[in-house]
């Protein structure tokens, strides 16, 4: 009997992988290859989306046309984040992610030959999708293979894709560019996307396959949860270019797309097997931070944004000479990171409060820039860049915090397609903010410039045309002196009207700020970073 247990001993199929691997160097190396897969995805979003003017230049591609080409990518990779969680839980992390890399990394290679702007618009829907399915992963990843001594800095290394990434895509546009030559606009993420495969199939675990999932798969929230998010975010990149409802695109887009993600949403509430759980919304600190996180993100693209604008727009610079401004944001975060990680990671700081004086720094940063004027250079956006050093980590760590250690570890794939879907959102969110705002303002006040030069314009008749002083000797032909000083004079008026649009816009942040410091005081419960249980006491 003893040798007939011991023979059965020595043949019994080896036990089953760890779903979890014991926390190691190559954990830390399965880690770190999935945050470059997302870096990856978010270089291939923004730097794509800065350079879109010398793409379309070289391409021969029209400003109308163009702005699809940001609009599909964008709804694309928006709709797969909310999917993505069902189909790696199905398909395994280790699977799931290297297979994803792969297809956005492949795509990249025939992008710039692209015969029209239709095939280039399929094959960047297809990339964004596959580039949205990685941050779902991320959040995921490091929530559930690091220890909970350092759970924190896992969600510090998830906010490098909001705060990093997003300001070091202006400086890699103008490199590649300027330096290299238009196509590595596109190619730039193949070698990196490869370094990101070799180290997630080194150090992810190869988790096992549960095929039988779709034995429950929610084919009506996919069917209708897809058109849905496409359609609502077209309309926000869309709909100030289109004049908003005046146009049957965006009227259509909203109603039908509206419709449907309502039935979506009622079917994820009811549905045994939904993509993400309504439920969570009814949570106090859930409601807190996706509704904080969707406001500090548009407020940080906002504010890395108008310094853009305006030195593109104003000045006339080159990206390559605007990119010291987001690197001042960018190359600091390497390193604050990690300290708001530490220090929201200590169970004496409260992460409110963090977040809070992160908000302050913003509202700071906004207040400084509504001294705006059209004599400002680089130099002068270098405060205000500052602040946002300390700002955006201070803000999107908390909130992350807030979002994801209230609930329990069953719970991380639910919370993180919603928060991620969010995440790309808020971007929307704010291009459409931007868009419709600088417009309205700078139509508002073209108009008062031009309406008090209408009323005042005689009482400085004795002074003299300074414009057409300048000009006259450029010309005997006066006819052409004057056609050129009109010219000049709504030069002036444009870069006017556009610094006033632009400081209304850090005016109103101030008070977007303030209001959410508040509401962060005041709404979310506290919550305590992880940390491991303790060890029963022997028994003596």
């Amino acid at each position: 009997m003893q040798s007939a247990a011991a023979a059965h001993r020595v043949h019994a199929s080896p036990p089953m992988p760890s779903y979890i691997p014991p926390f190691g160097l190559r954990t830390v190396v399965g880690c770190l290859g999935m945050l470059l897969a997302v870096h990856v995805a978010g270089f291939n979003e923004h730097v794509t989306e800065i350079g879109l003017t010398d793409i379309r230049g070289a391409m021969h591609i029209g400003h109308d046309e163009g702005t699809w080409l940001i609009a599909i990518y964008e709804a694309f990779n928006i709709a797969a984040m909310a999917f993505t969680p069902w189909f790696y839980m199905t398909f395994s992390i280790y699977r799931f992610s290297i297979f994803m890399t792969a297809i956005m990394a492949l795509l990249a290679l025939p992008a710039p030959y692209m015969p029209d702007v239709t095939a280039l618009c399929l094959l960047r829907a297809f990339q964004g999708l596959a580039a949205g399915c990685l941050p779902p992963v991320l959040m995921t990843v490091m929530l559930k293979y690091l220890p909970a001594e350092i759970r924190v800095f896992g969600i510090g290394g998830y906010a490098m894709s909001a705060t990093f990434g997003p300001n070091l895509g202006l400086p890699l546009e103008a490199f590649w560019f300027e330096k290299i030559g238009w196509h590595w606009l596109y190619w730039e993420i193949i070698p990196l996307a490869a370094l990101a495969i070799g180290m997630m199939a080194y150090g992810l675990p190869k988790d096992p396959v549960h095929m039988e999932r779709f034995e429950k798969f929610n084919w009506l929230g996919l069917i209708v949860g897809v058109p849905a998010i496409c359609s609502l975010v077209i309309m926000l990149y869309q709909g100030d270019r289109l004049d908003w409802f005046r146009s049957p695109l965006i009227t259509h887009l909203a109603f039908w797309g509206g419709a449907a993600f309502i039935v979506f949403v009622v079917n994820e509430a009811f549905h045994p097997s939904p993509y993400f759980k309504i439920q969570y919304w009814r949570t106090r600190n859930i409601q807190a931070a996706l509704l904080s996180l969707v406001g500090i993100l548009a407020i940080c693209a906002l504010m890395s944004e108008i310094p853009a604008t305006y030195l593109e727009a104003v000045r006339g610079y080159r990206p390559i000479q605007t990119a010291p401004v987001s690197l001042v944001v960018a190359l600091p975060q390497l390193l604050m990171l990690p300290l708001i990680a530490a220090l929201c990671n200590s169970r004496k700081v409260d992460c409110r409060i963090v977040l809070a004086a992160g908000m302050l720094c913003l509202a700071v940063a906004a207040y400084l820039g509504t001294w705006l004027t059209p004599d400002w250079v680089r130099d002068n956006f270098y405060p205000i860049q500052i602040l946002q050093i300390f700002g955006q980590p201070m803000t999107v760590i908390p909130t992350l915090m807030l979002a994801t250690l209230a609930l329990g570890p069953a719970d991380g794939a639910f919370i993180s397609g919603m928060v991620n879907m969010l995440k790309g959102l808020a971007n929307a969110v704010a291009f459409a903010l931007f868009s419709a705002l600088t417009r309205r303002r700078e139509q508002y006040h073209s108009t008062m410039l031009l309406d008090h030069h209408g009323t005042h314009g005689l009482a400085l008749q004795g002074e003299g045309n300074a414009i057409a002083g300048q000009l006259a000797g450029t010309s005997v032909d006066a006819g052409h002196v004057a056609r050129n000083s009109l010219q000049v004079f709504h030069t002036y008026v444009h870069e006017q009207s556009l610094v006033l649009a632009l400081a209304d816009l850090y005016f109103a942040l101030i008070w977007v700020c303030l209001g959410y410091a508040a509401l962060n005081l005041v709404l979310p419960r506290r919550v305590y970073p992880p940390r491991p249980p303790s060890s029963p006491a022997p028994m003596r």
